[in-house]
């Protein structure tokens, strides 16, 4: 019998060649994540294992932070313990990661050019905000929404690893915890914090080094993935932005 298969199409051979490139990356150094199988590669599509499950739910949220220590304390001991968050990475293998900053700059002036940080003071307040939370150990950023992941009956199998970059430890958790507020509703802010935790353990478990990222940092992470994320309200299944007042549980405050 056949496996069953999942075919994604890409716009251009590039863009199919760098999701190759960008698989090949994390099945070597993000060691404890599970990927579809690549079963076969096309001119400008790729051929995926289909994998049976459900996406990310607010339930989940504690056991996805551990996953996501977990991946980001491997692959910093594997390879990105090299890298630095102000500088472009280039690992080998015809791939080039980005440094964190330059290309959020430019999405926050994008974001102030239509509207959604309305005064040239609210574009300074966000510059600042990326600037403050651009230090600390290096991890990699790949959209962790609640799509981006399957939940199956033993295992949580990460999707859509079209596009990566370079970001710090926390700044994918904040994603997820923004998408799901944005999907679901406001999250307990002792949730929250249970999840920081939960990613501070395993993450601290690869090294002593890691596992620091603590609530002020992961609250100035969501307010900046509350941003960059609020031309998506409506699509995707986002139904709110997370800064709306109904969602101030959600943000925890801000401690530090």
């Amino acid at each position: 019998m056949t496996p069953a298969s999942y075919t994604k199409h890409y716009t251009s051979a590039e863009r199919c060649q760098q999701a190759v490139r960008n698989y090949l990356w994390l099945t070597r150094h993000a060691t404890p994540i599970r990927l579809p199988a690549l079963q076969a590669i096309g001119f400008n599509s790729l051929v995926f294992e289909f994998v049976e499950g459900r996406h990310v739910e607010p339930s989940d949220l504690l056991r996805l932070a551990a996953h996501l220590g977990d991946v980001h304390g491997a692959t910093w001991l594997n390879t990105l313990h090299r890298a630095r968050l102000d500088a472009a990475h280039v690992p080998g293998q015809g791939l080039e990661f980005a440094d964190y900053c330059s290309s959020r700059r430019r999405a926050l002036a994008a974001r102030h050019a239509a509207g959604f940080l309305p005064t040239a003071a609210d574009l300074d307040a966000a510059q600042a905000l990326l600037a403050r939370t651009a230090s600390g150990p290096v991890a990699f950023y790949k959209d962790a929404n609640p799509r981006n992941f399957l939940i199956t009956a033993d295992s949580i199998v990460t999707i859509d690893v079209d596009d990566l970059t370079l970001a710090p430890f926390g700044y994918d958790l904040a994603k997820l915890i923004v998408t799901l507020t944005m999907t679901y509703g406001p999250l307990p802010a002792r949730t929250v914090r249970e999840a920081l935790d939960q990613y501070n353990r395993t993450a601290s478990g690869h090294h002593e080094a890691l596992g620091r990222t603590d609530m002020g940092h992961l609250t100035a992470c969501m307010r900046l993935h509350d941003i960059l994320t609020a031309p998506y309200v409506g699509r995707g299944g986002y139904q709110h932005r997370a800064s709306d007042p109904q969602f101030t549980d959600a943000r925890c405050g801000d401690s530090g």
